[in-house]
């Protein structure tokens, strides 16, 4: 039972304070009651008691304040953010709190930490890390949410200074294949599958399956995750369509999958003749093989030999070997889809289209790739008018 009142500083600042039962101590036998004051809405404390009584039937325990450590804070916050995004997400944001954040200021009482220790761990982070805005972001919801419990007044990380980054690393490089070496590729992959015995099933199967999925890379334009979360539904092979609604995420327990990337992520996407018979090909020759290896067919379009789920890893590591058996530089399987863009930008299809078929969710990411695009496009002109012209 909680109880919640308004009440006057010395100062003469409304704030608002609680008083709680959560329960017994399991330990000690003990009824567990709390007082937590210095809230500035009614609503921040009632959060705060609600917090509290879920951390106690949790954990049996009732964490002290304002003596929390800021890595205490951050649990607290955490179990509820995990919930509000994607678990990759999630997962990346754990990563940067345990690597980065943590280690500067995890042992740090929280109502200890200042503006200067702030700034400085800001000054360190832009020295080393193109992410530093990033962990300062986290570091203001962190210390957002100490406010919200009543646990501080000011954030020491707002109002500061962030310094320009140091570019520690080269610019990262879109990688792509042009229309020329893409249908090198191609060609490459049905001269392969002419050259496998019938009889050697496993390498029949991944060589059908490479053209399948090779082709829809290129010509739709899928991210990795988008692609091995397909199933035939999702192809309309009479309209010539596939729907994009879902994508093969990590998880803490593997592989699953989820809805796709972005809102804009989930679209439906025509597909050309040739694409269409390909897929269309391969869905009768990956029935016949599942049959042939007495596995069940579960519909999924890229399938491993089992009938199950393929994994990120695995087809970026077919995209290394494809790399190196064409003798063409490894683009990654993200590579792919900056092909398709590739192949969109020398046809002329506009950026809001290109946009559309691949799903960002600004036109400033698609931006961004037309301009490197356009910067290849143009070195690519100068070599040709060189070996025109060469005189």
């Amino acid at each position: 039972m909680a109880y919640f009142e308004q009440y006057t500083t010395k100062k003469g600042e409304k704030l608002w304070r609680f008083k709680t039962y959560l329960g017994v101590d399991p330990t000690t036998g003990k009824e567990v009651r709390t007082t937590r004051s210095k809230f500035k809405t009614r609503k921040a404390a009632v959060l705060a008691e609600k917090q509290l009584a879920l951390e106690f039937s949790e954990k049996g325990t009732l964490t002290k304040a304002p003596k929390d450590t800021f890595k205490d804070v951050y649990q607290l916050w955490y179990e509820t953010y995990r919930q509000t995004v994607r678990e990759v997400t999630s997962m990346k944001t754990e990563r940067y709190m345990l690597t980065h954040i943590l280690p500067a200021f995890g042992d740090c009482k929280i109502d200890k930490i200042t503006p200067k220790m702030a700034q400085e761990a800001i000054n360190k982070w832009a020295d080393q890390l193109q992410i530093y805005k990033i962990l300062h972001q986290y570091c203001i919801r962190v210390m957002d949410y100490a406010i919200t419990l009543g646990m501080i007044e000011k954030n020491p990380f707002e109002k500061l200074i962030r310094p320009k980054v140091k570019k520690t690393h080269p610019e990262k490089e879109v990688k792509f294949y042009t229309t020329e070496q893409i249908q090198y590729v191609m060609n490459y992959l049905e001269e392969k599958i002419q050259h496998v015995p019938e009889h050697n099933l496993l390498y029949r199967y991944f060589a059908e399956w490479d053209i399948a999925m090779y082709r829809t890379l290129a010509f739709v334009g899928l991210r990795g995750g988008e692609a091995l979360a397909l199933t035939f539904k999702d192809i309309d092979f009479t309209n010539k369509t596939i729907t994009i609604d879902k994508t093969l995420t990590l998880s803490r327990k593997g592989f699953v999958v989820g809805p796709p990337k972005t809102k804009s992520s989930n679209r439906t996407i025509p597909v050309d003749d040739k694409t269409i018979r390909i897929l269309k090909k391969w869905q009768l020759r990956q029935k016949e093989m599942h049959f042939q290896n007495g596995v069940r067919n579960n519909d999924i379009v890229f399938s491993d030999m089992h009938g199950n789920y393929s994994n990120r890893q695995a087809l970026y590591a077919r995209s290394k070997r494809l790399a190196e058996a064409t003798g063409l530089p490894n683009i990654g399987t993200h590579g792919w889809r900056h092909s398709n863009v590739s192949m969109l930008y020398e046809a002329g299809v506009d950026m809001k289209e290109t946009q559309l078929r691949l799903g960002h969710a600004t036109m400033a990411i698609t931006n961004e790739i037309y301009l490197h695009l356009s910067d290849k496009q143009n070195v690519a002109a100068v070599e040709k008018l060189a070996k025109f012209a060469n005189f």
